[in-house]
């Protein structure tokens, strides 16, 4: 009987009928987490404080690197989600900022601005996205390509670019928040009118369930890792005189308008509700065999709260063991909705975060606030002195120097006798710790990790010709302004977390040095499909099972 079975099996694989044993194994549904501004160490500093089944459950069933680093300049959200995806660097992806300039124009151009196409859903810029603007392709694409587009593939976060640029080119859909309306929306690239289902969520007006009172989720005086209630580093929504629990969020909705969900916790909320709409409703992780589905999804909130409050805020702890909760309730639908061991989860995050310099500096620590604005203005002021034109640096922005191509070429300045004179001043600029020529970058003399995530960086056609570092805990601001930000090489900007669970993965860490441009690849080697196009990164194979 053995035999008759093998020779039927036979006849059947060289007849060229498919069979499960000749599919490939891949799980039913991939999901991609970023967790937008979550430095490395949230996962350990409020961990005595989680529950079992969010951030703990990743660490306790699944496979962390401890040491992954951004390998790159500037950390920014558009490019950090790119990065993640593409396994790529802006100097090969070509987001090279949330906004960057047309080196060759001087157009000011959003990441995944797109005015060739519309909103659906909504009405003006908001809804112009797609992403066409990112030059490779990402895992999302590759998985498409290798399962003839039979993957369903969707991306969604409150930020349009945090829901596009990981969805990729061939996605089904990405959807994104609309402020103005308190809706879910997205663009023509995709499709020509919403599902039905998500009007049917729009019009329940969704954001008023949670737009009540933001009070903390235990006593208030058990946030012992946190700063206290009141203090100078906080910002204020419209409509406040102090930065102070518990928060009318009702009343301060009348003047922040629907867009004040973005800087609650209730933004992560809202974004793992309808990532659970659209398992149900699309049907992910209901493929064929070996057709794997991927929803990638990006937590805005915990940036937005950042930028306001700082990362030493009892704001920022509570919205983690809020997002906890959100994790374990989400992970608990999975297991129900696509089955246990059958779904594989990563979590990782787009940059970190300083903290903030007034704190730092007040704790008796270096720190202090660039001012950029003033700086070019004293830039400008300086090359009019010497070559005769004004308006020859037209930005500082990604802490980047870009020039005026068009004045430099009606007043034929040589190029590089204005890049060294550019140089020269910034080297004396306070707080200024390098200045690079990156078209010279070579004879640079400055450490080598920080020459190569220039040099990553750096895309001839989108990026600034010279490339500033500061002091650490230094950052551009205004004197004395509240809240955080990121974009530097330092550790609290590029050391972030990357953790997987579930289908295929094994549990344990690692502690040796991992990038992120290694996250896409390790993911395609766990699909088994071609890693995106761009790809600089190396597959992490330790995490995988036997």
């Amino acid at each position: 009987m053995r035999i008759k079975k093998l020779i039927l099996s036979m006849v059947i694989s060289f007849s060229g009928i498919s069979t499960y044993a000749q599919q490939v194994e891949r799980p039913k549904l991939v999901v991609g987490i970023v967790v937008d501004q979550m430095r490395w160490d949230y996962l350990y500093r409020f961990q005595d404080r989680y529950g079992s089944g969010g951030f703990r459950r990743l660490l306790n069933e699944g496979f962390t690197f401890e040491n992954t680093y951004i390998d790159y300049l500037p950390t920014y959200t558009a490019i950090g989600h790119s990065t993640i995806y593409t396994g790529s660097v802006p100097a090969l992806h070509g987001i090279a900022g949330n906004d960057f300039i047309i080196q060759s124009t001087g157009q000011e151009m959003y990441c995944t601005q797109d005015d060739s196409v519309q909103g659906v859903g909504a009405t003006g810029k908001v809804g112009q996205m797609s992403p066409n603007n990112l030059l490779t392709s990402t895992v999302t694409d590759q998985l498409k390509l290798a399962t003839n587009f039979r993957s369903k593939v969707y991306g969604i976060a409150i930020k349009d670019r945090g829901g596009i640029l990981p969805a990729g080119h061939f996605a089904d859909a990405a959807y994104w928040y609309d402020g103005g309306s308190g809706s879910w929306i997205t663009s023509t690239f995709y499709m020509n009118q919403l599902p039905k289902w998500v009007t049917n969520l729009n019009q329940t007006k969704f954001a008023d369930q949670y737009l009540k009172e933001w009070n903390t989720l235990y006593p208030i005086n058990t946030y012992v890792n946190s700063t206290k209630d009141e203090n100078d580093y906080e910002g204020l929504f419209d409509g406040e005189t102090k930065a102070v629990f518990p928060r009318d969020l009702k009343s301060l909705k009348k003047s922040n308008g629907y867009g004040l969900i973005r800087s609650t916790p209730f933004g992560n909320t809202i974004t793992a509700d309808l990532a659970k709409q659209i398992i149900d409703n699309e049907k992910l992780g209901q493929n064929e065999k070996g057709i794997s589905d991927f929803l990638a999804i990006s937590f805005s909130s915990t940036d937005y709260i950042g930028h306001q409050y700082g990362i030493n805020s009892i704001e920022i702890e509570d919205t983690y063991l809020r997002l906890d909760k959100d994790l374990e309730n989400f992970f608990n639908y999975l297991d129900q909705k696509v089955g246990k061991g059958n779904y594989t989860v990563f979590l990782s995050a787009d940059h970190g975060a300083a903290h903030n310099p007034k704190f730092f500096k007040d704790m008796k620590g270096n720190s202090g606030y660039f001012n950029t604005k003033e700086v070019k203005t004293n830039l400008n002021a300086e090359l009019a002195k010497k070559f005769g034109a004004n308006d020859l640096v037209r930005s500082l922005t990604n802490y980047q120097i870009h020039l005026n191509y068009p004045i430099i070429k009606t007043n034929n300045i040589n190029e590089n006798e204005l890049k060294d004179a550019i140089v020269q001043f910034m080297e004396e600029v306070d707080a200024v710790s390098f200045v690079v020529d990156i078209e010279r970058i070579g004879e640079a003399s400055i450490p080598e990790k920080i020459k190569q995530r220039i040099i990553n960086g750096y895309n001839k056609k989108r990026s600034g010709v010279i490339q500033y570092i500061l002091d650490p805990q230094w950052y551009g601001g205004k004197q004395n302004s509240t809240g955080t930000t990121h974009g530097s090489w330092n550790s609290y900007d590029s050391h972030i977390p990357f953790v997987m669970m579930g289908w295929g993965v094994k549990q344990g860490k690692s502690y040796k040095p991992v990038h992120m441009t290694d996250i896409a690849p390790t993911i395609s080697s766990l699909l088994k499909i071609e890693a995106p196009n761009g790809n600089i990164g190396e597959p992490q194979s330790e995490a995988f099972k036997n």
